[in-house]
């Protein structure tokens, strides 16, 4: 089977009607990898694929919209009846335990989360093999620690931005890849505050450098539309651009 994508949610910085945050899952032969855990992914999660069946779990960062269903996926996991034959390995930004621990006031965290999720820290240049999928995370330039995703099967690459401003680490990610997948949340540039998001255009012009064959615009901000953002994308880059959208599937190679 090829390498796949399915949008699970777009939304930020908070779920909408019919509209999840941050969420996607990877399809690579018998592999299932779930990439970023946004309010809303969970449910979309389960139209395609079992939760307890999952391979592994990746974050980019531990901003609410890309993290916060991993404690409804610990209470599906634990209390729900959906029990997973061995923990999910959980490839995220260090301080995920103590995190979902502090919401539940369970000082006890990565205990009570070892049967279930087994957590693994990330870092730049942090690279693992799923089944045959390899997830290589480069670190991306936000506001907290985060990481971009450039995963590859059988030849198929897909490069996801997860949240960031425009750096060279993300060129660097994003290179020749069959596929990107790249936020636009800004509006517009102002030199007066961090690059932590890219802009529509921002979007277009990594998507010309990096010289990739399919741009995928997506966790569009609240100023902005999708298909607004999409258009301004597109102009820049000059090459196939669509607008992502819950239930989509991509098929690369």
């Amino acid at each position: 089977m090829s390498l796949a994508l399915t949008v699970l949610g777009t939304a930020t910085p908070h779920p909408q009607p019919d509209r999840a945050c941050s969420g996607y899952l990877l399809a690579a032969g018998d592999a299932r990898v779930w990439m970023d855990a946004g309010p809303g992914s969970l449910a979309n999660l389960q139209r395609h694929t079992r939760l307890e069946t999952l391979d592994a779990i990746w974050i980019s960062h531990l901003h609410v919209d890309h993290s916060a269903d991993l404690l409804a996926a610990f209470y599906a996991l634990a209390h729900g009846g959906l029990p997973a034959a061995a923990p999910i390995p959980v490839y995220a930004p260090a301080g995920l335990a103590r995190r979902i621990g502090g919401f539940l006031d369970r000082p006890d965290m990565a205990e009570r989360l070892a049967p279930h999720l087994a957590l693994h820290d990330l870092y730049d240049g942090h690279s693992v093999t799923v089944g045959g999928l390899g997830l290589r995370a480069s670190a991306v330039q936000h506001d907290v620690e985060a990481y971009g995703l450039r995963a590859e099967h059988d030849g198929s690459v897909l490069a996801f931005s997860g949240d960031t401003g425009p750096c060279p680490a993300l060129d660097e990610l994003a290179a020749d890849a069959d596929l990107l997948l790249c936020e636009a949340e800004s509006d517009r540039w102002d030199a007066t505050l961090p690059q932590g998001h890219h802009t529509p255009e921002d979007t277009g012009a990594l998507a010309a450098r990096a010289r990739v064959r399919q741009l995928v615009v997506t966790h569009v901000g609240p100023t902005l539309t999708p298909e607004g953002a999409t258009a301004r994308a597109a102009a820049v880059f000059g090459g196939r651009t669509d607008c992502a959208r819950e239930g989509q599937t991509y098929v690369l190679g």
